[in-house]
């Protein structure tokens, strides 16, 4: 099979250079200065075994690619932000042989929440969703860092909305051989909805960095408290923390990179890199959906989407409102949701 990685940054970039080390066939789609550096430079993948670089196909759409092949695999590794206009690229894109990517391709949603995976059912009859616990950093174009070890990261795949089937398990393998970890599982948006809840705490890490005092988790504690109590009243099935660290602990690592930059996770590198948006719509903005939909109070998870879109806009600096500010600011959403 022949993978195209549909924005490579951190995630879909590192997935892209494992694959391609591990001798699968790999076309990487970026734009802007990321695209040119992977023209000019090639893809440089840093991990803990020291830094590679890749010369692959780099393109922006599927223009240059012309028709796909029957073998293709669109791995969608977009923010959720992104989802709907790559849909549109890339559904109507013919494939050798007669009929469309829709209609005929796998397409896989290797992206953080639950909401791609829907958009994606919507015009592709053949979507995959994989609930992505991959430390990776994308800050500088053309560079992808990812710090775990002895594996990358651990990938639980699945057909959407429920299911396993032989493609599942071949892109499976593809990943194992890749230094990667891909249980195949009939439930994947149980593991989903379980990434979901920690991802709450990504728009506070951008606001504020990395959670470092009693404060700062207390907060978190609370921010995850409303997700729990929002998917609870709406009836919807989440793996459970000890599930999480069985098929976890020990597995990932973070080493420290020679030369890669320090920094949090992908809301945290939106801000970083000055992007003008952030998924917090479908992280913390998920919870408040649900909230609404279910009649659960959750002021902490619009406070914090409200804010880091703020931030994405007026392109802040990742990091810079003090904990102490946040604090005050949610303890005042809670009073007034009363």
């Amino acid at each position: 099979m022949r993978y195209v990685i549909i924005g490579a940054g951190a995630v879909g970039g590192t997935v892209g250079g494992r694959l391609a080390q591990a001798g699968r066939e790999v076309v990487l789609v970026a734009r802007g200065e990321h695209l040119a550096a992977l023209h000019e430079h090639g893809l440089r993948l840093r991990v803990p075994e020291g830094e590679s670089r890749y010369r692959l196909p780099a393109v922006d759409g599927p223009g240059p690619l012309g028709e796909l092949r029957v073998d293709d695999v669109l791995v969608l590794a977009v923010k959720t932000q992104d989802t709907v206009a790559a849909l549109e690229t890339w559904a109507e894109v013919p494939v050798a042989g007669g009929g469309t990517a829709a209609g005929r391709l796998p397409l896989v949603c290797l992206q953080n929440g639950v909401e791609s995976g829907r958009l994606a059912l919507r015009r592709f009859r053949q979507v995959y969703g994989v609930c992505v616990w991959l430390p990776s950093t994308h800050v500088e174009p053309g560079v992808v860092s990812a710090a775990g070890s002895p594996l990358t990261g651990i990938l639980h795949l699945g057909r959407l909305p429920h299911g396993t089937d032989d493609t599942a398990r071949r892109i499976a393998a593809d990943l194992e051989a890749a230094r990667f970890e891909a249980p195949v599982v009939p439930d994947v948006a149980r593991w989903q909805y379980a990434k979901l809840l920690w991802n709450l705490g990504t728009a506070f890490e951008a606001l504020c960095g990395p959670a470092a005092d009693e404060a700062a988790h207390t907060l978190l504690t609370r921010v995850r408290a409303e997700g729990e109590a929002v998917l609870d009243a709406a009836g919807i099935a989440h793996t459970s923390p000890a599930e999480q660290r069985t098929a976890r602990d020990g597995k990932v690592t973070l080493v420290p990179l020679d030369g890669a930059p320090r920094g949090g996770g992908s809301s945290w590198q939106s801000l970083a890199r000055r992007t003008g948006t952030i998924e917090a719509d479908h992280l913390n903005g998920e919870i408040v959906l649900l909230g609404r939909l279910h009649g659960v109070p959750t002021p902490l998870n619009e406070l914090l989407q409200r804010l880091a879109n703020r931030f994405a806009r007026e392109r802040r600096a990742a990091g810079s409102l003090p904990v102490a500010e946040l604090v005050r600011l949610a303890d005042e959403a809670v009073a007034a949701a009363g």
